[in-house]
């Protein structure tokens, strides 16, 4: 988790991680755009929930609900600062990093 909180001081993610971190990378950077076109283009639980919290963090919950529906996840409710650590936690400890 440190190592992915550092990688935010640089201009793009590393190269070798998976599409859900990257668009979570861009999402704590400010640049939604780039995070939902990430998570828009993959088909994947992980990018499910990753897409859901998108939603959620722009403030369309209809939408993030439909997308933790696709993720299997219940729909968060503590804070997007709670959730984004958690998922990163989560995707990191998948080995898919």
């Amino acid at each position: 988790m440190a190592d992915f909180k550092a990688s935010l001081s640089g201009a793009a993610p590393a190269p070798d991680i998976d599409a859900p971190l990257a668009a979570l990378w861009w999402a704590a950077k400010g640049n939604w755009n780039e995070a939902h076109k990430i998570a828009q283009d993959h088909r994947t639980a992980d990018a499910a929930w990753v897409h859901a919290y998108l939603h959620r963090a722009e403030g369309d919950l209809g939408n993030a609900g439909y997308w933790y529906r696709q993720a299997n996840k219940p729909v968060a409710a503590g804070s997007l600062e709670t959730e984004w650590e958690q998922m990163v936690s989560a995707l990191l400890g998948s080995g898919r990093a």
